[in-house]
């Protein structure tokens, strides 16, 4: 019987701890583990390091729009409009950002799943990954940039033409209407 005793509140400690723990990695994300997790990731450094590789690809925008707007386009529009580019990026409220972004971490992730990603980020695929990620995504908005400004020239083509045929059917606007 004493053995059994023993056995049952050994077992009721254990089962105790573990509930605990469980209980605890359900609980909801706190700021604090949130800010652990974006420390772990470099978010700081890694959204300046995207901003900058993201630089080249919209100085390339704003170069093939002047090449293909040259002659209704001042002579300066891409210099100026590459130090825009440039002075909003390196403007750009990175802290900030960082703290608006806690509520959003804290109300889809619980305090088991920061942990978890903290684990992951910590590991040497982790650690790779933040490193190449500012480079994936510079070269993601390169590659997919051509496609972005294809669609929106269709689009843009396509409610021109729909306007255009809309106006067609409305027919002039009577005089009197007319502001």
């Amino acid at each position: 019987m004493k053995r059994f005793l023993i056995a049952s509140l050994l077992f009721l400690a254990f089962s105790g701890n573990v509930l605990a723990q469980q209980t605890a990695a359900d609980d909801p994300a706190t700021k604090e583990d949130v800010e652990r997790y974006l420390q772990a990731i470099h978010s700081h450094d890694m959204m300046k390091q995207t901003m900058e590789a993201m630089t080249k690809p919209m100085h390339q925008m704003v170069h093939d729009q002047f090449v293909k707007d040259k002659d209704k386009l001042p002579a300066d529009f891409e210099e100026r409009m590459t130090k825009v580019i440039d002075d909003m990026l390196k403007d750009m409220p990175f802290d900030e950002m960082m703290q608006a972004m806690v509520p959003v971490y804290q109300k889809h992730f619980t305090k088991g799943d920061i942990n978890a990603v903290i684990a992951f980020y910590s590991s040497p695929t982790g650690q790779k990954m933040l490193r190449e990620m500012p480079a994936i995504m510079g070269e993601s908005m390169q590659t997919i940039m051509p496609l972005m400004r294809k669609y929106t020239d269709t689009m843009t083509a396509r409610i021109q033409q729909e306007v255009a045929e809309s106006l067609k059917k409305a027919g002039p606007i009577p005089p009197a209407t007319r502001n």
